[in-house]
């Protein structure tokens, strides 16, 4: 079932406009924490995706065969779909997605090395005041399945629906930065629910890649509404009492990949695997 909160003043979501423009990169530092080759050929579902700029990195440089971006605020969705096609417009005609039916040329290995080496000038090939200018460029018909074809974008609220994607199951699924979104709206219950549907939703031997955010980084956003403030009160998991829920459920031994960002953006990067 769509949801449209895209007017909503307040972000009780999580549902930040401009979030990007506040954590700003080039390449997004947590993929960098995980290998070059961590998405190739792969299906991956972008939880909370914003205004799609993961998504569209992931589906662009970093080879996946389908990359899924999901929100529940349809202005941020609207939004995606106007990154994809900014994306597009920006990347040389030599660039693009790198799949496993073929060896990738020099210059799209180089693009699919690390964040700090990688040579970043074939994605923005054309001038930004082109598009500006004289708007994006068109979309060719769908060819050999490579970016942007291999990228969507849908609003739904995919704690509580499904979407037709979900049927044939994710080999990657991210939840960065939005945990505590999910747990303060949902309360305990929900996010359990959120991390069975993860565990449903994933192929065996697929990776659940989360991002969550400290506790004391709640207070301030319960204080957002009314409805996070008295759900708040009835809180009784912690972050750091997650890696246990999921390893009830079936995941593999919480792995820490590390932690990014600075200041209020400082936050660990997990990773866990569907065993059973």
């Amino acid at each position: 079932m769509p949801v449209h909160v895209g007017s909503q003043a307040v972000p009780v979501y999580g549902n930040y406009h401009g979030y990007y423009s506040k954590r700003p990169f080039i390449r997004d530092p947590r993929l960098a924490l995980l290998p070059t080759e961590f998405f190739v050929g792969k299906r991956v579902l972008d939880v909370g995706c914003n205004e799609g700029w993961v998504t569209c990195e992931i589906g662009q440089s970093r080879g996946a065969h389908q990359v899924v971006g999901v929100d529940i605020d349809d202005t941020l969705i609207r939004a995606a779909w106007k990154r994809r096609r900014t994306v597009w417009s920006l990347q040389s005609p030599e660039s693009g997605n790198i799949n496993e039916a073929r060896c990738p040329p020099p210059k799209q290995q180089r693009l699919l090395g690390d964040a700090s080496t990688t040579d970043h000038s074939a994605h923005n090939y054309f001038p930004a005041s082109c598009e500006h200018s004289c708007g994006p460029l068109p979309i060719p018909d769908r060819g050999c399945g490579d970016f942007p074809h291999n990228v969507i974008f849908r609003t739904v609220d995919w704690v509580k629906d499904e979407i037709p994607e979900d049927y044939d199951q994710y080999d990657i699924i991210l939840g960065f930065s939005i945990s505590k979104w999910i747990h303060l709206n949902n309360k305990d219950e929900g996010l359990k629910e959120f991390f069975y549907r993860v565990y449903q939703c994933l192929k065996m031997g697929g990776v659940f890649v989360l991002e969550p955010q400290p506790w004391d980084t709640y207070s301030k956003a319960r204080r957002m509404s009314e409805t996070l403030k008295e759900n708040a009160k009835y809180l009784q998991l912690r972050p750091e009492g997650f890696g246990e829920l999921l390893e009830e459920l079936g995941f593999s031994h919480r792995q820490r990949l590390g932690v990014t960002g600075k200041g209020g953006f400082r936050r660990p990067v997990d990773l866990y695997v569907k065993q059973r």
